[in-house]
């Protein structure tokens, strides 16, 4: 099997040439060498020397607030260039893999939404990460879209890092306490896409879009008290006293974007077609927080 990595590079990039090295020859790239979603002559020429049996797009405009001002920019890399990715899929009779999120949702609500919830995104971002996935499942390719939510690797940055700085510098912080979903580490996404590519292959009824996040629930804020209470039992030198990580609602910190309140997904789904399961939160939180501390 030959496969086309692209976005190498990233959080999630990064654990997927580990995760799918076992299953064949992967080519990996970044923008700088034939993987720019923004350069599509380049993208398409990369794709078709490679010829690859499988396509998988870890590449993304993720830059949620900029996404505002910069519409058309995040149109191109999050639902232009995917759509053409599937159509050269669909010529090539190639598994196309692609990354979605929780943002193609609204927010409202207190349940955990499945695939068939009603979409209604909020932000640029989330819109283009739909019509991403609409351009994708258009084509009539082979796919698997995995929506996820709350994406962290030890490599990179991320909440639980810049917690940790700013535990270490200050004696108060205020978190976002009305924002509820499940951090889930890229490492997970990368081998849970590792196992469904090879059952699909198999199995191409398996196909099809999936959420994917790690089970369970928690807010911004309770995932720093988690993040900063593990770093406290460890010995890592924290200022800020526990009953000073202090809950705040969503309109406290206005943002260019606005973000779903409620981003909990349903992944019964997945577990149930490709018979995985999925780990609580705070089993890959606490083994990224074993990495970095």
């Amino acid at each position: 099997m030959k496969l086309l990595l692209l976005g190498k590079n990233g959080q999630l990039g990064w654990e997927l040439q580990r995760a799918l090295s076992p299953l064949g020859e992967v080519v990996a790239l970044d923008r700088h060498n034939g993987g720019d979603l923004a350069n599509t002559a380049a993208l398409l020429a990369a794709v078709r020397a490679a010829a690859p049996d499988v396509i998988v797009n870890a590449a993304a405009y993720t830059a949620v607030d900029k996404a505002e001002s910069d519409a058309d920019a995040a149109r191109q890399i999050n639902a232009t260039a995917p759509g053409l990715l599937a159509e050269e899929a669909a010529k090539l009779g190639a598994l196309l893999v692609h990354y979605s999120t929780d943002y193609v949702f609204d927010g409202s609500g207190d349940q955990a939404r499945n695939e068939d919830a009603s979409t209604a995104p909020l932000s640029v971002y989330g819109s283009t990460k739909l019509a991403g996935e609409e351009a994708i499942r258009a084509s009539g390719c082979a796919h698997l879209i995995l929506r996820t939510s709350w994406v962290f690797a030890a490599r990179g940055g991320n909440f639980a890092k810049t917690m940790l700085r700013l535990a270490a510098e200050r004696e108060q912080l205020k978190v976002i306490a009305d924002q509820i979903g499940a951090p889930t580490g890229a490492d997970l996404l990368a081998d849970l896409s590792a196992h469904m590519i090879v059952a699909t292959r198999a199995r191409p009824a398996l196909g099809g879009t999936y959420h994917a996040a790690a089970a369970g629930e928690t807010s911004w804020h309770a995932y720093a008290q988690h993040v900063i209470e593990f770093a406290r039992a460890r010995g890592t030198a924290v200022k800020v006293a526990p009953e000073q990580i202090l809950p705040i609602p969503t309109t406290d910190y206005p943002t260019p974007a606005r973000r779903p309140l409620n981003s909990r997904l349903d992944t019964a789904k997945l577990a149930r077609n490709f018979g995985l399961r999925l780990p609580p939160w705070q089993q890959g939180v606490d083994r990224m927080l074993n990495e970095i501390l």
